[in-house]
């Protein structure tokens, strides 16, 4: 399959596999009452577009406390290659909070990715989110959703740490109330004047 086809967001029946705007209320709103570790560990799944073997390998090292971001190694390729990736300042406060009782080269989190993955499906699970998009890659897509909405391509490649613009072009075919958005921008776009 080409990384560029538009398949990749949607399961071979045709359901999405990103979650929509009002089903990502509904984790971030779970994830906000769930324990610290948990909340943490969603959000900044939620707020990176990380893998969760990304997310369970960052240390207190990885944060970047007066840049307000994240340096994240990346998976999935050949070579050693690092991203940075802007948090909110809240995340980032909770996760000084997380890394202050570790060392340097220590991880923020120390389960296994099983059981990282069964606390996300826990959240899903929670907020009755239901269906392929009911997944960490769930949250990733939706990230990668959101970056090709309202960031430049080459930025959202950058922090979904794609090595080709093919690859993170995919996000632009959203459907429903995303291309909806997209759309409207267009709309606008044509009203102006000066073009």
């Amino acid at each position: 399959m080409d990384a560029a086809d538009p398949a990749r967001l949607f399961d071979p029946v045709g359901r999405r596999k990103y979650l929509c705007a009002p089903e990502a209320r509904l984790f971030l709103a779970a994830a906000r009452q769930a324990d610290p570790r948990t909340r943490t560990f969603a959000l900044l799944l939620a707020y990176t577009g990380c893998r969760i073997s990304e997310g369970l390998a960052l240390t207190p090292a990885s944060l970047d406390r007066s840049g307000g971001q994240i340096v994240i190694r990346t998976l999935k390729r050949r070579r050693l290659c690092y991203r940075v990736v802007p948090i909110p300042s809240a995340l980032m406060d909770e996760l000084t909070l997380l890394a202050s009782g570790c060392r340097d080269d220590q991880r923020l989190w120390s389960c296994c990715r099983q059981t990282a993955w069964r606390r996300i499906k826990r959240l899903m699970k929670n907020s009755q989110i239901a269906g392929p998009q009911a997944t960490a890659k769930g949250l990733r897509h939706r990230f990668g959703v959101l970056a090709a909405e309202h960031v430049p391509l080459a930025l959202a490649q950058r922090w979904m740490g794609h090595a080709k613009p093919q690859t993170t072009a995919i996000y632009q075919q959203v459907v429903g109330e995303e291309e909806r958005r997209l759309a409207q921008r267009l709309w606008d776009a044509s009203e102006r004047p000066d073009l």
